[in-house]
Parts: structure tokens; C-alpha cells; sequence
């Protein structure tokens, strides 16, 4: 097992990409570019966690983390986005804002933590 396997941060991250993925599976009205573009930013999040376990220096750890919780915003962004556009529901925005905003506090700790 790989370090960054054993940690919650990336176990969450990837739970929330399988959920975003679930909830906007069957949703013909997403724009294509903003679709792909949170495709890219949620899978950034835990590729971006799995890279920074694996430097060796500090700074390079910090940075991988950094880059995965500002990919978490750019999530946030775009889900805001699909609020407004209707796309999904009040209730699913502050579910997935919640998990969202969960993993931002992990990776905050994470990058304090070093």
C-alpha cells in the first residue's frame, strides 16, 4: 500500500469525485467545457494528494497540496456555477459544498502540518 492510500484526505477526495460523477452522470444540460474542466479540477485533487506524499522535501509536499486544495475551489466554483444554471438542486449544491468544504479543512491541516 502506497502512503497516500492510508490517508483520509485522499480517501474523501476520491469519494467526492465518485458522487459529483454519480449526481451529474444522467444531466444532459452541463456545458461541455464546464463539465470537462470539473472532470480535470476534481481528478486534480486526489492526483495532486497522491504526488505530494510522494516528494521528499517539505516545500515540494506543500505545493502538491496547495495545488489540490486550490483545485478543491475551482470544484466549489464550478458546482456554484451548475447551482445557478440549474443543473443541480439547492439540496445536491450543499451536499457537495459540504464534502467539499470538509476536504479544503483536511488539506489545510495537511499543509499546516508540515
Amino acid at each position: 500500500m502506497f502512503d497516500f492510500e492510508k490517508l483520509k484526505v485522499y480517501q474523501k477526495a476520491k469519494e467526492a469525485r465518485k458522487l459529483l460523477f454519480a449526481l451529474l452522470a444522467n444531466s444532459h444540460h452541463v456545458d461541455k467545457a464546464l463539465f470537462d474542466q470539473l472532470k480535470r479540477a476534481a481528478l486534480s485533487i486526489v492526483l495532486n494528494i497522491a504526488e505530494g506524499t510522494g516528494k521528499s522535501s517539505s516545500a515540494d509536499k506543500k505545493n502538491f497540496f496547495t495545488i489540490a486544495r486550490g483545485s478543491t475551489y475551482e470544484v466549489v466554483a464550478i458546482i456554484d456555477l451548475l447551482s445557478d444554471d440549474k443543473v443541480i438542486n439547492e439540496l445536491q449544491q450543499k451536499e457537495l459544498y459540504a464534502v467539499f468544504e470538509e476536504i479544503s479543512k483536511m488539506l489545510l491541516g495537511l499543509i499546516n502540518s508540515i
